[in-house]
């Protein structure tokens, strides 16, 4: 049980890479009070766990039932990311910030999307889920050490999102329009990844 729960932490902990994330959260929540960031921070968190947790029981019954594929799920996953990546190059969040900041709930919620889905419940994460549960079907409780393990690397993740408001005073104004910058970079390589291994999952990729 504890080799179980080990290799699942450590697989969800580099999927999900909650380190990783946490300035991606800042450059996503631009000028919002800790108030502001820290409810979406809970909500984005406890949104992603059920939606792996759906996964991890129903995911391949759940996608197989309306003929969606898990490359066809990562592609999706991988257009959805370049979006935010280009907002997060050319700052077209702009007039939507400069009043987001007094706003008890702003209009911009990243919380689901992209926070929860794709960041959080990735395709990647969504396929470890079905993975690691699949490999334990005959041991209900192996599979929800499986699912404790998820939530607890989720419970990190809330905890390094909780202390983001730090972060971006350290670095400043402009350090974080440098790291906006550079995140939106690698978001939009990342995505692209998403894209690049959906279609070589499904065939359309080449070997």
């Amino acid at each position: 049980m504890i080799e179980i729960a080990i290799t699942a932490f450590v697989t969800l902990f580099v999927i999900i890479d909650p380190i990783g994330l946490t300035p991606i959260f800042v450059a996503l929540t631009p000028d919002m009070n800790r108030a502001q960031r820290s409810r979406i921070a809970v909500r984005a968190v406890v949104i992603a766990f059920f939606i792996l947790c759906a996964f991890a029981f129903f995911g391949e019954a759940l996608l197989g039932a309306i003929g969606i594929s898990m490359p066809a799920f990562r592609i999706s996953g991988g257009v959805l990311l370049f979006l935010i990546a280009v907002e997060m190059l050319f700052e077209k969040r702009n007039p939507r910030r400069s009043t987001q900041a007094d706003d008890p709930e702003p209009e911009h919620d990243p919380s689901v999307f992209p926070l929860a889905l794709p960041l959080l419940a990735g395709p990647g994460a969504m396929a470890t889920m079905v993975l690691l549960m699949g490999q334990l079907e005959d041991d209900l409780t192996a599979q929800i050490a499986v699912v404790g393990v998820m939530g607890a690397v989720l419970l990190i993740t809330l905890g390094l999102f909780q202390i983001s408001g730090l972060m971006e005073r350290l670095m400043g104004r402009t350090g974080v329009n440098v790291v906006t910058r550079i995140l939106g970079v690698l978001l939009a390589a990342l995505s692209v990844q998403f894209i690049l291994d959906g279609l070589r999952a499904s065939g359309l990729g080449g070997a």
